[in-house]
């Protein structure tokens, strides 16, 4: 069997599917088989951030009965960043060659994986699970929910000029070449702006970004971990990238401009 592009499938050069939990014992087992039917040569990384209920010992049993499952048990929630800054770690002492990212609540559908995975085949560094491109959609979404989705994407792709379209989804699929290059060990975010801050690491180095279409169906089971915290962490971390990215953009013009010439006398 074979990964993308022809890399060898398995621990390693294969593809890792990390999924962060907190409280989601009634989703986290569909999410697992889930990955496994779609991309049976991959590997599963469930990364619990202390469930207290059940999620990390439900997730044990899956990972005993299929050598393809993984757990890494946090000690605390840490939030999604900080649970899939610790998952990459884990894979990339491991030796996989593409890491995928995917929400164990169901709303990211994983037979939809492997089109994520394949937008990376024609080359491309990082491959984004779109909501908001011709052929994405959202299910059973509130009004709310896809007007606050769309002006933050929005506000996201003015405030930092990103040529993307969904830079707040978290449906991915990315190499290990480019987590080495953005040092994701660096990327501070804990909440959801972490999906922000790749994104604008991965084409400030010069990398290239992909978007898929994919449909986004809000949750059956259990509850939302979106806060108000967690809302405004992602303004002021945005507005602050936007501020440092604009200051940067003026004193870029000003060093480009001819000199003066010089009065004669």
């Amino acid at each position: 069997m074979s990964g993308v592009d022809g890399e060898p499938a398995g621990p390693l050069g294969g593809i890792l599917v990390v999924i962060p939990t907190y409280d989601e014992v009634a989703n986290v087992e569909d999410a697992v088989r889930g990955v496994r039917a779609a991309l049976p040569a991959a590997d599963v990384l469930v990364t619990d951030d202390a469930s207290p209920d059940g999620t990390g010992a439900l997730a044990d049993e899956l990972a005993d009965a299929d050598p393809q499952v993984h757990v890494l048990h946090r000690r605390a929630k840490e939030g999604l960043g900080a649970a899939y800054r610790a998952g990459f770690r884990w894979g990339l002492r491991r030796g996989y060659a593409v890491f995928c990212q995917l929400d164990a609540d169901g709303s990211h559908r994983p037979d939809q994986l492997p089109a994520v995975v394949a937008g990376l085949d024609g080359g491309a560094d990082l491959s984004l699970g779109s909501r908001w491109v011709p052929g994405g959609a959202v299910r059973n979404w509130p009004l709310r929910r896809a007007l606050l989705s769309r002006g933050g994407n929005a506000y996201v792709r003015l405030a930092l000029g990103l040529p993307v379209h969904d830079a707040t989804g978290g449906f991915r699929a990315i190499r290990r070449g480019t987590l080495e290059r953005i040092d994701i060990a660096d990327v501070a975010s804990a909440g959801y702006c972490f999906q922000v801050d790749v994104i604008r690491r991965t084409i400030g180095a010069g990398l290239t970004v992909v978007e898929v279409p994919i449909v986004f169906v809000e949750r059956e089971r259990g509850y939302s971990k979106m806060s108000g915290s967690i809302v405004r962490e992602a303004l002021w971390r945005v507005t602050g990238w936007a501020l440092a990215y604009r200051a940067g953009a003026v004193r870029h013009r000003l060093g480009s401009r001819p000199a003066s010439p010089e009065r004669g006398g």
